[in-house]
């Protein structure tokens, strides 16, 4: 069983979502509302967003459905709203280790998983903002929508219904973490390709080669190939 609540305006659905557990008991719970006025991203960045013009949407789950460890379950959750969206857009779509989503090279979408205990009962809340009619993006030089990447327009309306079912179809048939080590690595964004990275302070380029199944992104350096955990090193694209 499944519901899906909406809010005209909140500060973060990742937040909010909590109030809508104490009394349900359904296996799926979704929120999502137009006008996230402050979101939150990972590792305690912010994601800004214009309002009626972009989806702010969160799904609990309760972990104990779930075998797999936590970051295969965030790169599975990755995996299914990036091909979520390949399909709506027939375009290709690539993940930015470790859980951004990029359309021709720009961020659509960006995904903050957090496990919360609440009502006793352990909940991943997937947490993920969709830019999809905002035109312009002054601040963020790297993040577009799925207008201005596709030139689309789409009912956010119907977009937010198609993705809470698509979400939790998936969710429903877990496939083996080496399938989701081989899929998160298929569609690794510049896999295999010389991109120019920040590290220390410094730029340098290099490869990016896997990820794997520790959290840990594989990059080969101009020295040698090392790992590296989120936040360590920063893609520049």
């Amino acid at each position: 069983m499944s519901q899906l609540f909406y809010l005209k305006e909140c500060s973060s659905t990742n937040d909010e979502i909590s109030k809508f557990l104490l009394y349900e008991s359904s296996d799926f719970i979704s929120l999502y509302t137009f006008n996230q006025t402050k979101g939150r991203g990972q590792y305690g960045n912010t994601w800004s967003s214009t309002a009626e013009k972009n989806l702010a949407f969160t799904l609990a789950v309760k972990t104990k459905h779930f075998t797999i460890s936590d970051f295969m379950f965030n790169y599975y959750t990755a995996i299914v709203i990036s091909d979520f969206l390949a399909n709506l857009t027939e375009n290709i779509v690539k993940i930015k280790w470790p859980n951004d989503i990029i359309l021709k090279n720009k961020k659509i979408v960006g995904i903050l998983i957090e496990k919360k205990k609440i009502n006793q009962n352990n909940y991943f809340i997937i947490g993920a903002g969709f830019n999809v009619l905002q035109e312009k993006f002054d601040e963020i030089s790297n993040a577009g929508s799925l207008l201005t990447q596709t030139g689309k327009y789409f009912n956010l309306e119907e977009f937010t219904l198609n993705l809470n079912n698509f979400l939790i179809e998936k969710l429903k048939n877990i496939p083996s973490e080496h399938e989701i080590m081989s899929l998160f690595n298929a569609n690794l964004f510049r896999k295999d390709e010389i991109s120019v990275f920040e590290l220390n302070g410094k730029r340098q380029n290099g490869i990016i080669r896997h990820a794997d199944e520790k959290g840990e992104l594989w990059i080969e350096l101009e020295e040698s190939l090392k790992s590296f955990y989120h936040k360590e090193i920063k893609l520049l694209y």
